[in-house]
C-alpha cells in the first residue's frame, strides 16, 4: 500500500476544495472546435510516431545500442507523458464541466512531473553516451556496457519519479480555501499553488530547487559534453568524418534546446510571474511539439532507423505474401 501513501497524506489535507475547475482554452470561444481538431491529429501523431519507433527498435537487432536502448525509454516515456494531458485536454475542448477532483489533479500532477523529469534525465544521459562514443570510442564499451544503461535507465525513472513526489506533496499539502478555477489545461505547478490561501514562499523556494537540479543540472553536462564533443569531431581530419559526428548530435540537441528551453521558462521564476496566455502557449511547445519532435526529429530522420523500418515492413509484407 505504500505507493498510496502521498495521496493518502493528500486526502487529509484539511482544505474546503473539493474539486477544481480547469479553464483551459475556454476564453477562445467557438475556436476551441478547431484547436480539438488540430490537438487530436498531433496526439494521433505523437502516439503513432513513438510506439512506431519503440517497436522497430525492439524488432531491429541492428538497433539493439544503446543510444537506442535510450531513445526507446524516452519514446515510452514521451507517449504516457502525453496521456496524463492531452486526452483530458482534448474532453474539455469539448465539454462545458471541466471540473477535476483534488485528488485526480495531485495525480495528474505526479505523472505529469514524474515522466517530464524523467525526460530531462534521459536526454541528460543521451547527452552522455554521445561523449563517451565520440570522444573515448576505445572505451565506449565499457563506459556504457549493457549493465550501465540498465542502471543509468532505472535512475532516470526512479530520480523523475521521487523529485515528482517531493513536488505534488509540497503543492497539495497547502491549504485550499475557496478558489478553484485553474487558469490552464492541466493541473501544473504555478496555476494551482497560485489558488493557496497561505503564504507559499518556502514551498516555492523548494520547488525552485528541485526545478534547478532536475534542469539546469543536467542542461550544464549537456553542455559541457558537447563542448568535449567538438573538440573532438574538429580533430576529424576527413569532412565526412566530421558531417557523420555532428549528424548524430544535431537532433539531440534540437530536442535538448526546445524542451529544456520551454521547461525554464515555467519552471525557474516565481510562480507570481505566472502569465496564463503566453504560459500556456510555451506550456503546450513542450507537452505537445517536444513529443512530436522526439519520433519526427531525433528518430525518423535517422537513415539507420529508416532502414531499420523498411526492414521491418519488407518482413512484414513477405509473412502476409507466404501466408
Amino acid at each position: 500500500m505504500f505507493y498510496l501513501f502521498p495521496f493518502q497524506v493528500l486526502a487529509k489535507n484539511l482544505t474546503m476544495v473539493t474539486e477544481f475547475l480547469l479553464l483551459g482554452f475556454s476564453s477562445l470561444g467557438e475556436i476551441q472546435l478547431a484547436l480539438f481538431v488540430v490537438f487530436l491529429s498531433l496526439y494521433l501523431v505523437i502516439l503513432s510516431g513513438n510506439v512506431t519507433i519503440v517497436n522497430i527498435i525492439r524488432l531491429d537487432k541492428s538497433l539493439h545500442t544503446p543510444m537506442y536502448f535510450f531513445l526507446g525509454i524516452l519514446s515510452t516515456s514521451e507517449t504516457f507523458y502525453t496521456f496524463v494531458i492531452l486526452p483530458k485536454m482534448l474532453l474539455n475542448l469539448l465539454s462545458v464541466a471541466r471540473t477535476i477532483s483534488f485528488i485526480c489533479c495531485a495525480i495528474q500532477m505526479f505523472f505529469f512531473l514524474g515522466f517530464a523529469i524523467t525526460n530531462c534525465l534521459l536526454l541528460g544521459v543521451m547527452g552522455y553516451d554521445r561523449y563517451a562514443a565520440i570522444c573515448h570510442p576505445l572505451h565506449y564499451p565499457i563506459l556504457m556496457s549493457w549493465h550501465v544503461c540498465g542502471k543509468l535507465g532505472a535512475t532516470c525513472g526512479i530520480g523523475g519519479f521521487l523529485a515528482s513526489l517531493t513536488v505534488v506533496y509540497l503543492v497539495f499539502s497547502l491549504p485550499f480555501c475557496s478558489a478553484n478555477k485553474v487558469n490552464h489545461y492541466f493541473c501544473d505547478i504555478s496555476p494551482v499553488i497560485r489558488l493557496a490561501c497561505t503564504n507559499t514562499d518556502v514551498h516555492e523556494f523548494v520547488i525552485f530547487i528541485c526545478g534547478v537540479l532536475v534542469l539546469v543540472v543536467p542542461f550544464s553536462l549537456i553542455c559541457v559534453s558537447y563542448v568535449c564533443i567538438l573538440r573532438t569531431i574538429l580533430k576529424i581530419p576527413s569532412t565526412e568524418g566530421r558531417r557523420k559526428a555532428f549528424s548524430t548530435c544535431a537532433s539531440h540537441l534540437t530536442v535538448v534546446i526546445i524542451h529544456y528551453g520551454c521547461a525554464s521558462y515555467i519552471y525557474l521564476r516565481p510562480t507570481a510571474n505566472f502569465v496564463s496566455n503566453r504560459d500556456r502557449l510555451v506550456t503546450v511547445t513542450y507537452t505537445i511539439v517536444t513529443p512530436l519532435l522526439n519520433p519526427i526529429v531525433y528518430s525518423l530522420r535517422n537513415k539507420d532507423v529508416q532502414v531499420a523500418i523498411r526492414k521491418v515492413l519488407g518482413k512484414k509484407g513477405s509473412l502476409k505474401f507466404y501466408n
